[in-house]
């Protein structure tokens, strides 16, 4: 099973100056960004086989990583705005 990759940079290429930008400037974005990519780790850990873990846990991971996404693609929308 080939996974897909889930960092902002793939989900979101056509924004990558401001993924990047807002990292810097941006400290509610930084802290937003880490935690999404931690959560992200960790899910492709376990979808891997590498950590195992509940199918609930999992599904509830999932469900926190889509939520930073939206926030952190909201506020990406914001800067690109206010740009």
């Amino acid at each position: 099973m080939t996974l897909q990759k889930h960092d902002l940079h793939h989900e979101f290429p056509e924004y990558s100056k401001e993924i990047h930008h807002l990292k810097m400037t941006n400290n509610h974005f930084a802290k937003l960004f880490n935690e999404y990519h931690e959560l992200n780790n960790e899910v492709v850990k376990i979808e891997q086989g590498v950590e195992n873990t509940s199918d609930e846990y999992l599904d509830q991971q999932k469900i926190k990583r889509l939520s930073l996404k939206d926030a952190l693609f909201s506020i990406i929308k914001k800067e690109q705005v206010s740009a």
